[in-house]
C-alpha cells in the first residue's frame, strides 16, 4: 500500500444495508474501513451525485451490491431499472478507471432466457426476458467495456438471514394461523444462493484477482439445483426442525402464478471457471440453507444428512 492511499478507506459499498451488503460488511471488515452510505443519502439513478460520491470517499475499492430488484416493478418502470442496473454501474466502473481501483459488481441469473438445459457457462448466449434481466445485462456490459479492473459476479436466487427475500417470506407465511398449503411455483428451476456465500465469494475473488489480473465476469452460485417449490419444501423442514409449525406446500406452474413478467424455467448457474481460476469451492444450496436457518432462528434440534 502506498502512503498515499494509507488513509483512504478501504472499500465504499453501496447498497450495504440489503441482503448481500450486510454480509459484506463483514467478510470485507479486514481490508480496513468501510464507508458504506444510506440509501436515503444516496440515489444511484443520480449520476452526479455518484459520482461525487466516489471522489469525495476517494476508496482503494469499490463494491456495488446495490441494485433495483424489483422484478416484476421493473415492467412498469424499466427506465428506473435502467438507470439503478445498467447506468449507475457504469458510472462506477468510469471512476474506478479513473482512480486506478478495483470494482465488484453483481449480475444475475436473469440475463438468460431458461432455454438450456444445462448450467449457463459464463461465455453462453444472454437472452434476458424481462426489463429486469435487460436493465443487469446492460450494467455487465458498462463495466467490463470501461476499462476497469473489475469483477462482475452473477449469481441467482439469493437470500440471506438479513433483509426481505424468499426465506423471509416463507417463514412469515409459517405463522400464519390458517393452515392452508402454501402455493409455490414448481417448474422454474434455480440454484438458491445464500448471501454469506456470496460476500465470502467475494471476498475470496478480490484478493485472488488483485495480484494475479484476473479480472472478468464469474458466476458465483451454490451447487446443485432445485425448483421454488422444493426450496420451500426444504425451508419448511429445516424450519419444523428447529421447532417452528409449518403449513404444507403445494407445488403451482408458472402459469398458474400471477405475475406480470416472464422468468426463465432454468437457470442454472455453471460455477467451474471460478473453482478453476479461485479455488472457490461452491457449496450445495442445502448447506447453504442450514446454515441461514442456523443463524436465523438458531441450531436444529434434530439432524439433517448431508446431501450425496
Amino acid at each position: 500500500m502506498s502512503e498515499r492511499s494509507a488513509g483512504r478507506p478501504a472499500v465504499l459499498l453501496l447498497g450495504g444495508g440489503g441482503q448481500v451488503g450486510t454480509e459484506l460488511r463483514r467478510a470485507l471488515a479486514p481490508r480496513g474501513a468501510i464507508v458504506a452510505p444510506p440509501h436515503a443519502e444516496l440515489d444511484l439513478a443520480d449520476a452526479d451525485a455518484l459520482r461525487r460520491t466516489v471522489r469525495d470517499v476517494a476508496p482503494r475499492a469499490i463494491v456495488n451490491a446495490a441494485a433495483y430488484t424489483a422484478v416484476d416493478q421493473a415492467e412498469r418502470e424499466p427506465a428506473l431499472a435502467q438507470a439503478i442496473n445498467g447506468d449507475a454501474p457504469g458510472v462506477l466502473a468510469a471512476e474506478a478507471a479513473r482512480l486506478d481501483v478495483p470494482l465488484v459488481h453483481y449480475s444475475t441469473d436473469y440475463v438468460f432466457d431458461g432455454a438450456a438445459r444445462e448450467p449457463y457457462a459464463e461465455r453462453a448466449a444472454t437472452a434476458p426476458l424481462n426489463a429486469y434481466g435487460a436493465s443487469k445485462l446492460a450494467g455487465e456490459r458498462a463495466v467490463l467495456s470501461s476499462g476497469a479492473r473489475a469483477l462482475v459476479l452473477r449469481t441467482s436466487w439469493v437470500y440471506g438471514a438479513h433483509g426481505r427475500n424468499f426465506l423471509a417470506t416463507m417463514l412469515r407465511l409459517a405463522q400464519r394461523e390458517d393452515a392452508a398449503p402454501v402455493r409455490v411455483v414448481g417448474d422454474q428451476r434455480g440454484a438458491p444462493t445464500s448471501s454469506a456465500f456470496i460476500a465470502d465469494a467475494t471476498a475470496r475473488l478480490l484478493q485472488g484477482a488483485e495480484p494475479s489480473g484476473a479480472w472478468g465476469l464469474y458466476h458465483v452460485a451454490a451447487a446443485g439445483a432445485t425448483t421454488w417449490c422444493e426450496f420451500a419444501r426444504a425451508i419448511f423442514a429445516g424450519a419444523a426442525r428447529r421447532g417452528v409449525r409449518v403449513p404444507p406446500v403445494e407445488c403451482i406452474t408458472t402459469a398458474e402464478y400471477a405475475s406480470p413478467t416472464t422468468r426463465p424455467a432454468y437457470s442454472v448457474l455453471d460455477t467451474s471457471l471460478a473453482a478453476r481460476t479461485f479455488g472457490l469451492v461452491a457449496e450445495s444450496w442445502q448447506s447453504q440453507l442450514e446454515r441461514v436457518l442456523d443463524a436465523r432462528l438458531g441450531p436444529a434440534l434434530t439432524l439433517v444428512p448431508e446431501p450425496s
